[in-house]
């Protein structure tokens, strides 16, 4: 008992420095806002302490490699030009960051609980659609190729919720690709073949950032700025109350992003234990 709570003990200590130090990193970085440091702070000790290395290295591939993108093209045009119709750009929030992580840390505490490669599996797919979802929107940005709607094929403005590019969607699967290989490199770590995470991560990503921008394209909420006619993902534009013309209220880029990655969590869980 005296060495259990040892163990917890140890992992607590690690984990809330480890994640105090990164978090605050990237407040300082702006990556993050004052709210999405904290969140990041709490989401970062609990999967040190209730996961394994494969879990918190996951974690940290998502989290320390999708903001370089954002500010690595922080400065071009195209990306500025897409980015001012997202209901939120720069610095991740609390409601972002548990969007993002907070399927997998569920995921996570399941495992440590009920043991099974299943639910190792679908965290990898979990992970995988919101690094390409990430990586597609950050990427795709900058494509010079016309942005086309998802369901007519139709040229849509660049950040039209459900619009997609050749770029973006190559970004997208790279980025589901690189979420599982940094589960094989931990894999010998875990019962899970390296194999089987590299291709539920891949397919499962990729299929997530799919559904992500068909449900962008008919359940996501979409405003017009009732100023300047621009349309948008926010509610409010110009300093004045934007008009909603599709979608449900409710259903923002947070909730689009948390449906998508529990679709693809879902398929992974599958393509794992068939492939395994």
């Amino acid at each position: 008992m005296n060495d259990w709570l040892s163990e917890w003990g140890i992992r607590l200590i690690i984990g809330a420095g480890g994640s105090t130090l990164i978090a605050a990193g990237a407040y300082r970085l702006r990556s993050l806002s004052r709210s999405g440091m904290w969140s990041a702070i709490i989401m970062g000790t609990s999967y040190v302490v209730l996961g394994s290395p494969v879990w918190v290295g996951v974690l940290l591939a998502f989290f320390l490699s999708s903001p370089g993108w954002s500010k690595w093209k922080r400065h071009h045009r195209m990306k500025q030009k897409a980015e001012s119709s997202y209901a939120k750009s720069g610095r991740r929030d609390a409601w972002q960051v548990w969007a993002n992580g907070g399927l997998g840390l569920i995921l996570c505490a399941c495992h440590a609980i009920w043991p099974s490669e299943g639910w190792l599996y679908a965290f990898v797919g979990v992970m995988g659609a919101v690094n390409a979802d990430t990586w597609a929107t950050e990427i795709g940005a900058l494509s010079r190729t016309s942005t086309r709607a998802i369901l007519s094929g139709k040229p849509v403005t660049p950040g039209t919720s459900g619009g997609v590019t050749l770029l973006g969607s190559l970004a997208a699967l790279a980025g589901a690709v690189f979420i599982g290989l940094a589960a094989a490199l931990l894999a010998p770590q875990a019962s899970a073949s390296p194999s089987t995470l590299i291709a539920a991560a891949a397919a499962a990503g990729f299929a997530g950032a799919f559904a992500d921008s068909l449900l962008g394209a008919t359940g996501q909420a979409m405003y017009r700025c009732s100023l300047c006619g621009s349309e948008m993902e926010r509610a409010e534009h110009c300093g004045a109350p934007a008009v909603q013309t599709r979608g449900f209220a409710w259903m923002t880029n947070d909730a689009v992003n948390m449906a998508s990655s529990g679709i693809a969590g879902f398929l992974a869980w599958c393509i794992g234990l068939w492939l395994h």
